[in-house]
């Protein structure tokens, strides 16, 4: 595990990210994750390599509309890095950051379909709404998650 490193984001992560997102979701996302996101967000946003590779990220940002809120706006493991412990690792290091910038809250938001991540925020104490109608247009249901930080 010597080889694992966990660091901040850098805009220069995002054509590694790019490259393995679809495969690592098993649908075509990667349109949902444009480079301005780690060009303007990539100091609230993580990435872990192991061996020289991409296995995980989390790109995310503190809310300038709501000044309590941070929000997690993409999160990524390799299959085979999946209950490692490395998405929570990604987390843990999100809410402290927005800890110390002053916000109290984190939100997040997934297809109903996406019950795996469903679960996983669930398991991170994350409260989960019920599928909120056409939330990003006509058929685009979408399920929030909503979690006090307390660090």
């Amino acid at each position: 595990m010597s080889e694992i490193e966990v660091r901040p984001a850098k805009p220069s992560d995002y054509d590694a990210i790019k490259a393995v997102v679809d495969d690592w979701w098993g649908v075509p996302v990667q349109s949902g994750l444009t480079r301005l996101f780690l060009d303007h967000f990539h100091n609230t946003s993580f990435v872990v390599y192991a061996h020289g590779h991409l296995v995980a990220f989390l790109v995310g940002f503190l809310s300038q509309g709501q000044r309590d809120l941070a929000y997690i706006h993409f999160v990524g493991v390799a299959p085979t890095f999946r209950r490692s412990g490395v998405g929570r690792e990604l987390y843990r290091r999100f809410f402290s950051l927005v800890h110390s910038a002053g916000r109290t809250r984190v939100a997040a938001i997934t297809s109903p379909r996406n019950t795996r991540s469903i679960a996983f925020h669930t398991a991170m104490g994350f409260r989960v709404s019920e599928p909120i109608a056409d939330y990003d247009g006509p058929g685009a249901d979408r399920v929030y998650f909503d979690r006090l930080i307390d660090e």
